[in-house]
């Protein structure tokens, strides 16, 4: 939606109040207030008239003296420093100012980023059930907070033991079963179905025995699937070189020996 035209100011005053009432919402710098004066009026010395009496009489402050208040505030809000720097900077405030400003008001107030993060992380998460680890560290990032500061915050935290990864807690959900049976129709073998099961993270510990019931129910036979896999090729089997090729192709699909051996055996009619 458009925004609708600004009623323009007719005298100097109309600039003032305009300037006043801004500043009484909130404390904005003087690129801020100048942008949004102008927008009042297009009378660029109205505009400087106005800027200069509103900080010889303390109404605004000069960058390095609004960078200031604005750390004090965000440091006391256990805002780290780098959500700091990155809303400094939106509002149009030099590094230089900024980084000098912050240097400052950690001096002056004994500011501690360590604790700081360290006490912003237990009064946000009692515990990390419902959570996991990405989420955290992208919320403290947020705050501002560095990943060495975030991982002291954790490694302080009584509770971190109960955060884990989001791929750990995907897992969690997982039913062996039907995973084995959906790589298995991929046409993986077992090593290939074990090694991609335990990159997610997923609970191995009943492999063996869901995997030795998946055979008995005929929803998984090594020996078919690495059959199929071999055909779709065209290895010439009768020649040393293609038969390499074809016995590293079906190990790489995670397939046995034994399973490799009787796929390259010539069926008997």
């Amino acid at each position: 939606m458009q925004r609708p035209p600004l009623r323009q100011a007719k005298t100097i005053d109309n600039v003032f109040n305009s300037a006043y009432w801004h500043l009484g919402q909130q404390d904005f710098t003087i690129n801020e207030i100048r942008t949004k004066l102008e927008r009042k009026t297009e009378n660029q010395e109205w505009i400087d008239t106005v800027l200069a009496r509103l900080i010889e009489g303390g109404y605004l402050k000069n960058d390095f003296d609004f960078a200031v208040r604005y750390c004090e505030q965000a440091f006391s809000n256990e805002l780290g420093k780098g959500a700091i720097k990155r809303k400094l900077q939106l509002r149009g405030i030099a590094v230089t100012e900024i980084e000098t400003a912050i240097e400052q008001v950690m001096d002056e107030q004994q500011v501690d980023s360590y604790a700081m993060a360290s006490s912003r992380l237990l009064s946000r998460f009692d515990n990390f059930y419902g959570t996991n680890k990405e989420k955290v560290y992208s919320q403290m990032t947020n705050r501002g907070f560095s990943r060495v500061e975030i991982d002291h915050a954790l490694a302080q935290h009584p509770e971190r033991e109960t955060l884990r990864c989001k791929l750990a807690v995907k897992a969690d959900k997982v039913d062996l079963s039907t995973e084995i049976i959906k790589l298995f129709n991929k046409g993986k073998g077992e090593t290939l179905i074990r090694q991609e099961l335990k990159q997610r993270l997923i609970d191995l510990s009943d492999f063996e025995d869901t995997l030795y019931q998946l055979t008995l129910a005929e929803d998984v036979d090594f020996y078919l699937s690495c059959k199929k896999e071999l055909a779709k090729k065209r290895y010439d089997l009768s020649d040393y070189k293609d038969k390499s090729k074809a016995y590293a192709y079906l190990s790489r699909k995670g397939f046995g020996s034994d399973e490799i051996k009787e796929a390259m055996t010539p069926d008997e009619d």
